[in-house]
């Protein structure tokens, strides 16, 4: 029998260190591979996919901004990682014959469309995957923020948190193999807890619109696929458990 996806329309949240694969800085060539084969596998079960990628295997803005830079200029150095990420990102998603749209939140006529919300809901109803770059365009707010900002706009399902550990844990597995994995959070818990699941500002947005999160191990192959299936994989964050 077919499988059937949960999700009509998801936002996948990927972060910038999780294209590293192995590698300490950069992009990682297979890592980027399969990630990109995973997302072409999700869009063929007829779910719409738009992507936010972060830049934290380029470059940080905080960490620019902890070594004496001008916060804002660091944030906007930030944001043209993202670009460099969501350019390598369409690339490989179009080698593997997936059409690929990079809305840029900062103008970048040569590289990328700017982002327009009808625009890119009118990508995703063509089936093309979008890929949002540039976070908000604003210093100050990270791509978690972007991910729920643009996730309410073109009107997405579930937030998926594509990380290296997976799920949410009461502390830090890498430090503590005694820490304690949720399979299930609401946005309170997360708040009260300070879990880091994402920034406070984008749990407050999600909550106030009851937008679901699903934090979810990316190294494993074959999870975003049964996320995207239902299949009880990583911690979900919403309202009630």
């Amino acid at each position: 029998m077919e499988a059937r996806a949960r999700y009509r329309r998801i936002l996948l949240k990927i972060s910038g260190e999780a294209l590293m694969g192995p590698a300490a800085f950069g992009i990682d060539p297979d890592t980027l591979n399969r990630f990109a084969s995973e997302v072409a596998d999700v869009q063929r079960l007829g779910v719409e996919v738009a992507l936010v990628v972060g830049g934290g295997n380029i470059f940080r803005g905080v960490s620019g901004a902890s070594l004496g830079m001008e916060r804002a200029s660091a944030d906007y150095m930030g944001m043209l990682a993202t670009v460099l990420n969501a350019l390598a990102l369409q690339n490989r998603l179009e080698q593997s014959g997936v059409h690929t749209r990079v809305l840029s939140a900062i103008e970048l006529q040569a590289l990328a469309e700017p982002y327009i919300r009808r625009r890119a809901t009118r990508h995703l109803e063509k089936g093309r995957v979008v890929i949002f770059a540039a976070g908000t365009g604003n210093p100050y707010f990270t791509t978690d923020t972007a991910a729920a900002l643009r996730a309410m706009e073109i009107g997405a399902e579930v937030i998926l948190k594509a990380t290296k550990v997976d799920g949410v844990y009461d502390r830090d597995p890498m430090q503590d193999k005694s820490a304690v994995r949720f399979d299930r959070l609401t946005y309170l818990d997360v708040l009260n807890k300070d879990l880091r699941v994402m920034d406070s500002t984008a749990i407050s947005l999600c909550r106030d619109n009851r937008l679901p999160i699903v934090v979810f191990n990316l190294t494993v192959p074959g999870n975003i696929r049964r996320v995207v299936l239902g299949e009880n994989v990583g911690t979900r964050v919403e309202e009630n458990v």
